[in-house]
């Protein structure tokens, strides 16, 4: 992942940590802008290159749970890591209920931190990944006909040609069309190409 698409988020109140975290994760290539507060961090959303958040679970104002819980309300996916401190584990483990995806309790070394938050941008250039296939997936189908969306339907049902014109009510020379129009529309190579797109929108649910 490209250092310039990276961009992580420090949350802190310690403003001794903040720097030492900017410093480590600048030092690492990894670029990041820190915030003394939860509410400071909400002020400058939406950011489209949100990537990864680290946030302190005990702050004033909000703390990092009041956090997760708002950027859940937001509809905001975003990897989260939280940091502990002593005796606030159970805090933490609450947290990751709420959707952070790991919790480091300090002191914590250096290189524990960098991993996770490799983890953290890895997990989320992922998900971003799939959003994109899956938003250009649904504009091929949006493109096809109705009756080119039921052949479908049956392709991926499982079903043969003649299954498909016989519960159509159409010949299977015209299914054979549909499919070839509807092959070439999904841009699909093959039927399981097919199958792979309609498990991406969940036209065929998986087991």
């Amino acid at each position: 992942m490209p250092s310039e698409q990276m961009l992580v988020h420090i949350i802190d109140d310690d403003e001794a940590l903040r720097e030492s975290l900017m410093f480590l994760l600048r030092t690492a290539q990894i670029e990041a802008e820190a915030f003394a507060s939860a509410p400071a961090f909400l002020q400058s959303l939406p950011d489209a290159r949100l990537s990864c958040v680290i946030t302190d679970v005990r702050m004033p104002e909000m703390s990092g749970l009041d956090l997760l819980r708002r950027l859940r309300e937001l509809k905001i996916e975003v990897p989260v890591i939280v940091i502990t401190g002593h005796g606030d584990v159970p805090l933490a483990v609450e947290a990751m209920k709420f959707g952070a995806i790991d919790f480091l309790e300090k002191p914590f070394d250096d290189e524990v931190l960098l991993t996770s938050v490799r983890s953290a941008l890895q997990r989320q250039q992922g998900e971003a990944k799939r959003h994109a296939e899956r938003a250009d997936i649904e504009g091929r189908i949006a493109a096809l006909s109705n009756r080119e969306r039921d052949v479908l339907g049956g392709l991926v049902a499982g079903r043969a040609n003649k299954q498909i014109a016989y519960d159509l009510g159409i010949s299977p020379r015209t299914v054979e069309i549909y499919r070839a129009n509807l092959m070439d529309k999904m841009q699909a190579g093959s039927l399981s190409d097919l199958v792979r797109m309609a498990l991406i929108v969940g036209i065929l649910a998986q087991d």
